[in-house]
């Protein structure tokens, strides 16, 4: 993987980052200024601000992926998804309230979340070794967030920016993956009572085990694994969803309840 960075700038750029996060303050694209960055550079930046957090006291409770949907990659002119992390003080319970004076520009999407008991390991890690790998699939929304200015960036900027991480509510529904067909199980987001978006899991690269099976092998270009007992949200099977003050979303998930939070 090829790098253009030197140490100082990777925590340089981590600390810009992470600070634009922290005070909800919009920041240009980090690709504007420096323009030869690499997607290793960008994931350099992305660990430095993981590290940072636990360095001062924050636990990492999971992972994320991002533009899991053929469509999207087709779209931005990508063949692979990213990946992020997320922080303890990104989970918000069901039901409960997102504070958007601490968010730029947030939007949800409804997704599928994996959590393993058993490592798994790329490269060459496959949906079989997944699905028995899994321990249980649990229905989550993700509040993104980029920090960049109108939601305006590119790929490898979003990628030092934690892919856009900021807040997740896990619903109370459990279940076993053998119980589910994952690939048409379907959603419904209701925003204030509407109905904004449907689809069904299939939208998660054909199958959202495919996700977890890409965070592997993309974990292993930096000889990192998944370890058992890891939480992973498998990215949007809806587009994302603006959101504001005084909205109320939920999410209906076939089989597994639904999921709920307020915007104020």
């Amino acid at each position: 993987m090829s790098r253009t960075l030197s140490a100082e700038q990777v925590a340089a750029l981590a600390d810009h980052l992470e600070s634009a996060e922290l005070d909800a303050r919009e920041v240009c694209k980090v690709t504007k200024e420096l323009p030869d960055m690499t997607f290793a550079d960008a994931y350099d930046v992305q660990w430095e601000i993981r590290r940072r957090k636990e360095a001062r006291g924050s636990r990492i409770v999971g992972m994320k992926m991002g533009l899991t949907s053929w469509a999207k990659m087709a779209q931005m002119g990508v063949e692979t998804p990213i990946y992020g992390f997320l922080a303890d003080y990104f989970s918000v319970d069901d039901g409960g309230v997102i504070d958007c004076s601490k968010l730029i520009h947030p939007k949800i999407e409804a997704e599928i979340a994996f959590v393993t008991k058993a490592p798994l390991r790329g490269p060459g890690c496959h949906v079989g070794q997944v699905l028995a790998a899994t321990d249980f699939v649990v229905p989550t929304v993700e509040v993104i967030d980029s920090r960049y200015e109108n939601f305006q960036f590119d790929l490898i900027s979003v990628v030092a920016d934690n892919a856009s991480s900021t807040r997740f509510v896990v619903g109370g529904q459990m279940a076993d993956v053998a119980d589910l067909d994952l690939r048409t199980l379907g959603v419904v987001v209701e925003k204030n009572g509407q109905v904004v978006e449907v689809g069904a899991g299939a939208a998660v690269l054909g199958h959202p085990a495919s996700s977890v099976a890409m965070l592997a092998n993309l974990l292993a270009e930096r000889d990192e694994y998944i370890p058992a007992g890891t939480f992973i949200m498998t990215g949007g099977i809806t587009a994302a969803i603006s959101t504001a003050p005084g909205d109320s979303i939920t999410v209906r998930y076939q089989g597994l309840g639904s999921v709920s939070m307020r915007f104020e």
